[in-house]
């Protein structure tokens, strides 16, 4: 069984590794530290069960007292861009919208992206309200 266990552990190690790795969420890699501490025990060929307890407690102890200060250490600083109160409001159509095309609208003095939501096609000076942003664009509505 030692040996099974070595190749476990080191499975779990690089598992739970790549799993940090494609969420960045300091959640998986105090798992793949717990899981080190218990490759480590089963070279020393300590019981499975010891194993396993040294993995889970090892793990927990990372999670619960050491992620929330890494999280806060590693925060990153997003850029606000206050776009989200553009959310609701009337714009003026610049560019014409086709369905499924993208056009233009002025809100507050600026030229945005826009398509729309629906399934009419917006002309030059005709009002719309913003339903939501998409990265650049606007997805806006037909005022009726």
């Amino acid at each position: 069984m030692g040996e099974i266990m070595i190749i476990i552990w080191f499975v779990v190690i690089i598992v739970a590794a790549l799993i940090e790795m494609n969420t960045m969420d300091l959640t998986s890699i105090w798992f793949s530290v717990g899981a080190l501490v218990a490759f480590v025990l089963s070279l020393t060929r300590v019981s499975t069960t010891v194993q396993v307890i040294a993995f889970l407690v090892v793990s927990v102890i990372l999670v619960v007292a050491v992620r929330p200060v890494a999280k806060n250490y590693f925060k990153t600083n997003s850029i606000s861009t206050n776009s989200d109160r553009l959310l609701g409001k009337v714009a003026t159509c610049t560019k014409p919208i086709g369905i499924g095309e993208r056009g233009e609208v002025k809100i507050d003095g600026k030229y945005w992206l826009a398509v729309t939501s629906g399934d009419e096609d917006i002309e030059i000076d005709e009002k719309v309200e913003v339903l939501a942003i998409e990265g650049v664009k606007l997805i806006v509505d037909k005022i009726r």
